[in-house]
């Protein structure tokens, strides 16, 4: 990687000159009006590149401050959450063990399936199978 970075930049370098080297034609720049410079074409495009690459290098930070500046803020929303999360969830262990205790101090009932099996299983317990809880009436016959 070394010999890559180094010819990338030997390259570039010596494009540099070459470039400097065949533009030495003076040239006027008017900034503002009332103010003006001379300087050769070579010179003039090599600082604005360098300006250009110091905005771009500017810019290029302050995004990077301000992704840093979001993750910081992600990360106290995240540990926020994390704690609202366990708040959430200590309520909720302290609701189930409310209800438990509630049902637990509720009386016995039966269901409606069980007591009608306790009729049926007493229906049979009689010895001659008929029921002693009910009378027959015998109307006379004239």
């Amino acid at each position: 990687m070394r010999q890559v970075n180094f010819t990338l930049i030997f390259s570039f370098g010596l494009a540099m000159v070459f470039f400097t080297l065949e533009n030495t034609t003076a040239t006027t720049v008017r900034v503002i009006p009332g103010v003006k410079y001379t300087l050769p074409l070579a010179a003039l495009l090599l600082v604005v590149t360098g300006l250009g690459a110091a905005i771009a290098w500017l810019f290029a930070a302050w995004s990077g401050m301000l992704k840093q500046v979001d993750s910081v803020n992600n990360e106290n929303e995240s540990e926020a959450q994390q704690v609202r999360i366990q708040e959430l969830e200590t309520d909720l262990n302290r609701y189930r063990a409310t209800v438990q205790t509630q049902l637990g101090l509720l009386p016995a009932s039966i269901s409606s399936s069980e007591a009608s099996e306790e009729e049926e299983s007493e229906d049979h317990d009689d010895e001659d199978g008929h029921d002693d809880d009910k009378t027959v009436s015998i109307d006379p016959v004239e």
